[in-house]
């Protein structure tokens, strides 16, 4: 955490000093309160009572001062290290892209980046700052305790250690009852999640209702789980105070005797009554805080899992070195790839893969749905981690620099909020109203008023319409950049068989502007229109190239199909 967010370093120094000033006022406290008592009880005149009085009154003034300037750091403290993390890990997950969020589900990502956060309010706000006046006022009054009265120190440094040693058991069950909590939440937002994505095919197929109980199921889950930390909670709050009465119940038994026989004068005595509790006050505290805070702290060690995690996968991703790009010339492989190989964890999904494709290809790339097809997409466009050479015209690109090089769509829309032209040229520096018109008539996508202005997620268009401006973007984005690659995950997935017919016509002149058009497909028209066809078999069995032109010129394979 203090590597991660500088407020929580600042916080930590802030609240040190705050605290060791806090301290010395509870100290002060309890001698002049003592000096007073003892005064009033022994007839001295209120008159000579007066500077007691006074400097009892002013450390009362300063400890509450001192504690709301710590509540203040805390909050404010607590608030700038949520931001920080907020937007480290959005740019984590814009940094780690695909690869990120294929061991990372958006559900969890989005629980991180909302309720997950929030949680650590208690976290920052409440255990982060009482850690830190424990570590300062606990020495210091224990410090003050040895020097007033070397029994009574020696009393308390004898049992202050039973409170950790509570703290460390009831601390290690929490987290584990905590955690399981934690993960319950991210199972309870994955469920939603899938049920939402996937509503619209459970009512056409009548399933939706069933979903319900499913729903129930896993909250009900949830709700024990909470319930099981909040009585968990309850008793160890009641263990940590059990231990600190009888704690302090021993010294005070100790100085009441010997009060009795005249060891320990009166206002020495009570000045140590009065300040024993204060030792150990700061350590129940810090374990009444972590219970508090114990939903934050596991939220905590996911996003710091998470940010480890992104800074792994853009470390390790790809080439780090890029040659210069040679002119586009019709001899020269648009993409060629070399022992390609893609993990996914543990998994092999794509193992050794070479091949090389020339401009004025369509290529179609098919198989079963977990044959690794999306992988080498999102390889070659380095969103996913892989090994091996990738090439764009001879040349040797890094991972971060190809998406830049290639106009892609993939299987999902994902379009933006706006106007439509501002959807189709999404990221040029200046809309071209007629190229888009021209990506419009090439997508069949132009019987999509020009007017429409979507809302978020493209709100507004059917599927087919969305995914119809979806290449209509990557065709603007083609023709404005003279991308000499253009990828697209399932196309036509979507369409109907006249529809299908206009883009397999509109991928044929990309094509023949010479590029060369990759395509993920599972249609036979698609396939049957393609150039070359790259077919992925089970997972067991090795790719197939079939190069039905001269444009295709692949190599020989001697990669095992993976999985998706």
């Amino acid at each position: 955490m203090l590597r991660t967010a500088s407020a929580a370093r600042t916080l930590l120094a802030a609240g040190a000093a705050v605290a060791a000033v806090h301290t010395i006022s509870i100290i002060a406290f309890c001698w002049f309160a003592a000096q007073s008592i003892v005064g009033v009880i022994d007839g001295v005149p209120v008159a000579q009572l007066g500077q007691p009085i006074i400097a009892t009154a002013i450390s009362i003034v300063v400890r509450a001062s001192t504690q709301a300037l710590l509540d203040a750091l805390a909050v404010r403290g607590a608030a700038i290290v949520k931001s920080q993390l907020r937007s480290r890990v959005i740019n984590a997950v814009d940094a780690g892209g695909q690869s990120l969020l294929g061991a990372t589900s958006s559900a969890r990502v989005a629980t991180l980046l909302g309720q997950g956060l929030d949680a650590m309010d208690g976290y920052i706000g409440k255990y982060l700052p009482q850690l830190i006046l424990t570590a300062v006022a606990t020495p210091l009054v224990v410090l003050a305790l040895l020097f007033a009265d070397l029994v009574t120190g020696i009393t308390v440094i004898v049992t202050l250690p039973i409170i950790p040693v509570f703290m460390a058991l009831i601390g290690m069950a929490t987290q584990a009852v905590q955690r399981r909590q934690w993960q319950q939440l991210g199972a309870l937002a994955q469920g939603f999640l899938e049920v939402v994505q996937g509503l619209s095919t459970l009512m056409v197929f009548g399933r939706h209702h069933r979903q319900t109980d499913r729903i129930a199921e896993v909250t009900e889950g949830y709700r024990r789980r909470t319930m099981s930390v909040l009585r968990l909670s309850f008793l160890s709050g009641f263990t940590l105070e059990l231990a600190a009465s009888l704690s302090v119940a021993l010294v005070a038994v100790s100085v009441g005797i010997r009060l009795i026989d005249g060891d320990i004068g009166l206002a020495l005595g009570l000045f140590v009554l009065i300040l024993v509790p204060e030792a150990y006050l700061p350590l129940r505290q810090v374990g009444a805080q972590f219970h508090a805070a114990s939903e934050g702290i596991a939220a905590a060690d996911d996003v710091l899992t998470l940010l480890d995690t992104a800074q792994g996968s853009t470390s390790s991703s790809g080439e780090t070195l890029v040659t210069v790009r040679p002119p586009a010339d019709a001899t020269v492989p648009a993409l060629r790839v070399r022992d390609l190989t893609v993990r996914r964890g543990d998994r092999v999904v794509v193992d050794r893969l070479s091949g090389e494709w020339m401009p004025g290809t369509v290529l179609a790339i098919t198989g079963p749905s977990g044959a690794g097809k999306t992988s080498l997409i999102g390889a070659v466009l380095g969103l996913v981690d892989a090994e091996g050479e990738i090439e764009f015209d001879g040349a040797l690109v890094a991972a971060a620099d190809r998406a830049s090089r290639i106009a892609w769509a993939g299987q999902r829309p994902d379009l933006t909020s706006g106007s439509l032209d501002g959807v189709v040229a999404l990221g040029a520096p200046a809309v071209d109203a007629e190229l888009v018109n021209r990506s419009l008539q090439w997508a069949a996508a132009d019987d999509v008023p020009r007017d429409t202005v979507l809302g978020a997620a493209g709100e507004g268009l059917s599927g087919g319409q969305a995914q119809r401006v979806a290449l209509a973007r990557a065709h603007y984005r083609a023709v404005a950049r003279s991308s000499r690659v253009v990828l697209l995950d399932e196309p036509t997935s979507a369409l109907d068989a006249e529809t299908e017919a206009r883009i397999i016509a509109g991928l044929r002149s990309l094509a023949d502007d010479g590029r060369l058009v990759v395509v993920v497909t599972h249609r036979r028209a698609v396939m049957a229109a393609a150039d070359a066809v790259l077919a992925f078999g089970a997972p067991s069995d090795p790719p197939v190239a079939d190069a039905r032109s001269v444009g295709a010129v692949p190599q020989p394979l001697d990669t095992a199909g993976g999985r998706r």
